[in-house]
């Protein structure tokens, strides 16, 4: 592999990014590749302190746009200083979250519109693209059961948005995989986790072998 691959996962709220993830690197590592994981909102210090902003559960008056743009800016710092550098050093970088969590929940969930945030982070991105997006797709109900359930997980402000919000978010995600057939990969996140993991491992070793 001469120069890095650059994979996103996305998914409503309670899909398992983040236990698949590990999974991957874990995979990855086992088999000799040069792997990095990484997170949206966050990643690097910047973008953390931003993601704190963004997610604190008091920040109930920020305004849909506002949400976009500091989406938009950690985004940014985290593409220069982390992802950008471990490409060009040949990684395999697989990130919890891009532009598409801004399209599905800024853009159609809150209403701003598909077009409009695509355009506020073609500016923060300058047109980088995943290789591949793998989207974790399941019903917002059996998602926001998970995280009830789970115990030591974050609970953030958009987990507690009511279910209307979530199923845009849904709807969202859906009109990108149609709009974006060559890059997302759809994957049924309702399966068990080894079937999932399975799924979403063929699909990253048919990119980087």
């Amino acid at each position: 592999m001469k120069k890095g691959v650059f994979i996103t996962i996305e998914g409503p709220e309670g899909a398992g990014k983040t236990t698949i993830i590990e999974m991957l690197m874990e995979r990855l590592k086992l088999e000799g590749y040069p792997a990095i994981s990484t997170r949206e909102p966050g990643g690097i210090e910047i973008a953390e302190k931003i993601r704190r902003v963004i997610l604190d559960k008091e920040n109930k008056a920020m305004d849909a746009r506002t949400e976009a743009l500091l989406y938009a800016a950690a985004r940014r710092q985290h593409l220069v200083e982390k992802v950008l550098p471990a490409i060009e050093r040949g990684y395999i970088v697989i990130c919890d979250r891009f532009i598409d969590s801004s399209l599905a929940y800024q853009g159609y969930a809150r209403g701003l519109g598909i077009d409009e945030v695509f355009a506020i982070n073609q500016f923060a991105i300058e047109g980088m693209m995943p290789d591949a997006t793998f989207y974790f797709d399941i019903d917002p109900v059996i998602g926001l059961d998970r995280i009830n359930r789970d115990n030591g997980r974050e609970v953030n402000r958009l987990d507690l948005e009511g279910f209307d919000f979530h199923h845009k978010v849904r709807e969202g995600y859906h009109l990108l995989c149609k709009r974006f057939p060559n890059r997302m990969v759809k994957i049924d996140a309702s399966q068990s986790v080894e079937a999932v993991f399975e799924s979403a491992f063929d699909e990253l070793f048919r990119i980087i072998q």
